[in-house]
């Protein structure tokens, strides 16, 4: 029987994504669990398994297109019948022209309508529409470029471009009904002065928008504090060859910093927690996102139930993420779920950060470079190795004692570790 499959939420406040590549094609058979499809979302790209086993039947929305989260994406052939009374109808043969079907077409009525038609932006262009003055209607007005000619965020840009053409001559035509966004290639300067326009990438594009969204919607405040890591640091630099030799894997500092995260997350639940509407959402699983820069751009990778690892677990798993991610291999798994994220621009030799909060969590930890400084201690000058600690929070969640006792959490965590297979076990 013919069942749909849909663009799959890809995580909390994201409502899109980009197809990238289609990994089959119609005709081609597909066993469950198999990738389907290349999604860009706004982190990273990311091979979609299949949900069903059978036949790709059609493929609805091609490469390129961006689409919300639960638009139909392709049709499937399955083995499997519906239970009665939902069944699923046939679906139409596919249209002649644009690779588009028939089903695809149908779901958009001909010429604006009201509410109900409204209802059909997604909130990417519902926010672009409010920022930049633009009425629902009018929106809702455009011919849409999307999967059921619903209105992309490409296809808001263009009306906005055309609306600020000085003659109607230069207006552009309206949009193909399914585009292709172009490469990241620079355009050429239009006014002799050498500038170039560099084309946004969707994965640029969604991380501008998602970060925006977190500046609009979340209301930023921080807490720095510093760490003596000297310890730390001496025993990694000493140990390490020994430590992949015994493990596989390389032992980072940023190993460390997760598992002090983990610890003053138990201590302060209130951090792990989310913002919604009716209260405060206090997550039970303890999902850490890592920041990895990649050359196109940041991804945040999950390491997953954090709190029930121990630290040759979590170096295990950080090493196969940032494998995965530098290979192109993530999956959807690797970057959902996320409830607490660490970002560590000290490898770069940042000393002091303030990022910016992921929508759906309520705070991100900066681990910024360890410098050697002199500082005091028992009354004489000594030379240690000294970081920050930045902690960007949503002030709706908690307040800014709850943010220094966390950060003071982890310092503690860091500066008491001295060494040694039982040190080790017990961090």
């Amino acid at each position: 029987m013919p069942t749909e499959v849909t663009m799959p939420q890809l995580g909390e406040s994201t409502y899109e994504g980009t197809i990238g590549k289609w990994l089959k094609q119609p005709g081609d058979p597909v066993e469950r669990f198999e990738p389907l499809v290349e999604i860009i979302t706004d982190k990273v790209n990311v091979e979609m398994p299949s949900p069903f086993g059978g036949t790709l039947a059609k493929i609805l929305v091609t490469e390129g297109t961006t689409v919300a989260t639960g638009t139909p994406i392709a049709v499937m052939e399955t083995a499997d019948a519906a239970p009665a009374g939902e069944r699923q109808p046939e679906a139409p043969p596919a249209a002649a022209a644009g690779g588009k079907t028939a089903a695809v077409a149908e779901r958009r009525p001909a010429g604006p309508s009201a509410d109900g038609e409204r209802a059909r932006l997604s909130p990417v262009v519902r926010r672009l529409a409010e920022e930049h003055g633009l009425s629902l209607e009018e929106v809702a007005s455009l011919q849409g470029s999307g999967a059921g000619g619903r209105v992309t965020k490409d296809d808001v840009l263009k009306h906005l471009e055309q609306r600020k053409s000085p003659s109607p001559a230069t207006v552009r035509p309206s949009p193909a009904r399914v585009p292709v966004r172009p490469s990241p290639a620079a355009a050429p300067s239009a006014d002799g002065s050498g500038d170039q326009l560099v084309k946004l990438t969707p994965l640029r594009r969604s991380i501008a928008q998602r970060m925006a969204q977190s500046k609009r919607d979340i209301p930023h405040a921080y807490g720095v504090i510093e760490a003596d890591v000297t310890n730390l640091i001496r025993w990694r630099e000493a140990h390490k060859e020994e430590w992949r030799s015994r493990e596989g894997v390389n032992i980072t500092l940023t190993a460390f910093f997760l598992k002090a995260a983990v610890e003053a997350l138990k201590a302060f639940p209130t951090v792990n927690a989310a913002w919604a509407e009716d209260g405060i959402l206090v997550r039970k699983a303890v999902n850490i996102g890592v920041g990895i820069a990649l050359d196109e751009g940041l991804i945040v990778a999950v390491v997953k139930n954090a709190d029930q690892k121990n630290l040759v677990g979590v170096a295990k798993d950080l090493d196969a993420l940032g494998r995965r991610a530098r290979e192109g291999k993530l999956t959807l798994e690797d970057v959902q779920g996320g409830t607490f994220t660490i970002t560590n621009p000290g490898v770069f030799g940042s000393i002091w950060s303030m990022p910016i909060v992921v929508p759906g969590q309520a705070a991100i930890l900066a681990t910024d470079a360890a410098v050697k400084r002199p500082v005091v201690r028992d009354d004489a000058i000594a030379i240690r190795d000294i970081m920050h600690l930045g902690l960007s929070f949503d002030h709706r969640v908690f307040d800014g004692a709850t943010a220094v006792q966390f950060l003071n959490r982890i310092k503690t965590k860091l500066e008491g570790f001295a060494g040694g297979d039982a040190a080790l076990l017990d961090f």
